[in-house]
């Protein structure tokens, strides 16, 4: 989900990076006592109907972790295209596993995508990516490390409310304080929920009358894609289709912003993958060009705003959605053509002179996020060249 980082090995380090999205590092101080800050935040937490019991076998004897505020104030930016980024994390051992769980568990997706309308690939796929169905949960006490990022001074705004829904959860009855472990930003379960989102949203499917993603697989399911259809999930409509684009496409259009019916991509050369037409009907669809017009080309449908909803990274989200399609049947994405992309100190180069020239880029971080794709596009169409959105060394040559 929207993670601020981890501490686990494998392919949640590589998670971590990307959602951790580079993130202003604000330099302030803690002055005040952190057990101080307990006492006042029990007292709070009891005014907001937590019982003074589940108060205690949560809080008493939490001390502040130094190791968490280190993590949280070193994260970097990451930088990986689609092609790098998805190369890694699509592999053979999610694809396999996957598949396999689609078999094992079918009874149980089936009865969720009667429910809820969300396909078994879709939550497999964020199984997979998220702790490699539950194998990499992380390995830091949640409420230790919520209670110290809550104290924190660099945002506390964010995880004080974490805190209180960990605290809900546990007098729920759902989890123990001591089942509480996660990686050092406080993501619960399988899919990586954080407390808020657990609390609103999770279900018991198995009947036991607890809310158990940690280790109830049907609980972790279910709970997946109630909160899917929360964030916009439509039932019996795609999600993303490969494709192949023309030469001569008006790029300006290639928008994940902008949908236009499927029927005039057709009629702008737009075909499917296999090189067959696209359906000659109204369903909107953006094309997403993920490393510009020479890369891989998708259209993105109604459903992958969802994506989005759940994770702002462009790369993570096609990433997801891709591996999703993967599962459904589809074959490997086509690399398109050479793509020469920009390095993280390119990226802010780029950044810096397209603020100079009176853009909004949101900050010079080297990450090529929705506001540094706009700007992009914009320079792009002023100086006549294809406005696909994505920078290159052409592009950057140009404003130097």
């Amino acid at each position: 989900m929207r993670q601020t980082g981890t501490g686990l090995a494998g392919a949640a380090i590589v998670l971590a990076a990307v959602l951790a999205g580079g993130s202003a590092h604000a330099a302030c101080q803690n002055t005040g006592s952190f057990d101080r800050w307990l006492q006042g935040f029990k007292q709070e937490a009891a005014a907001s109907g937590i019982s003074q019991r589940t108060i205690a076998n949560a809080l008493n004897g939490v001390t502040l972790d130094p190791k968490v505020i280190a993590a949280d104030r070193r994260q970097g930016v990451f930088a990986q295209t689609f092609l790098e980024f998805s190369g890694r994390m699509v592999n053979n051992y999610r694809l396999t596993h996957g598949r396999r769980n689609l078999k094992k568990y079918g009874s149980t997706f089936s009865r969720i995508e009667r429910q809820y309308g969300v396909p078994g690939p879709v939550i497999t796929a964020f199984w997979a990516l998220e702790t490699d169905f539950g194998a990499n949960m992380g390995n830091t006490s949640t409420l230790r490390s919520l209670a110290t990022l809550a104290y924190d001074c660099r945002r506390p705004e964010e995880f004080r409310p974490q805190l209180m829904a960990a605290l809900r959860i546990v007098q729920r009855g759902d989890l123990t304080p001591r089942e509480m472990i996660s990686p050092w930003a406080g993501e619960l379960g399988q899919t990586q929920f954080l407390p808020t989102v657990y609390d609103q949203y999770a279900v018991d499917y198995d009947g036991n009358g607890r809310r158990d993603l940690i280790r109830s697989v049907p609980d972790v399911l279910a709970s997946t894609a109630n909160y899917l259809k929360a964030l916009g999930w439509r039932a019996g409509e795609p999600w993303l289709e490969e494709v192949r684009v023309p030469s001569n496409l008006p790029w300006d259009q290639a928008d994940i912003a902008i949908k236009h019916p499927r029927s005039q991509w057709a009629r702008w050369g737009v075909t499917r993958a296999n090189g067959q037409r696209l359906s000659n009907d109204g369903l909107p669809a953006s094309l997403l060009l993920p490393m510009g017009r020479n890369g891989p080309a998708f259209l993105a449908y109604r459903n992958f705003d969802t994506y989005l909803e759940w994770n702002q990274s462009l790369v993570y989200s096609t990433t997801a959605a891709y591996l999703a399609t993967r599962l459904a049947g589809a074959p490997r994405v086509h690399p398109g053509g050479k793509v020469a992309s920009l390095n993280v100190a390119q990226v802010k180069e780029l950044q810096r002179l397209l603020k100079r020239a009176g853009y909004d880029v949101g900050g010079v971080d080297g990450i090529i996020g929705e506001r540094t794709r706009q700007a992009v596009k914009a320079v792009q169409a002023r100086l006549g060249l294809p406005a696909d959105s994505y920078p290159t060394a052409e592009l950057l040559s140009r404003l130097r």
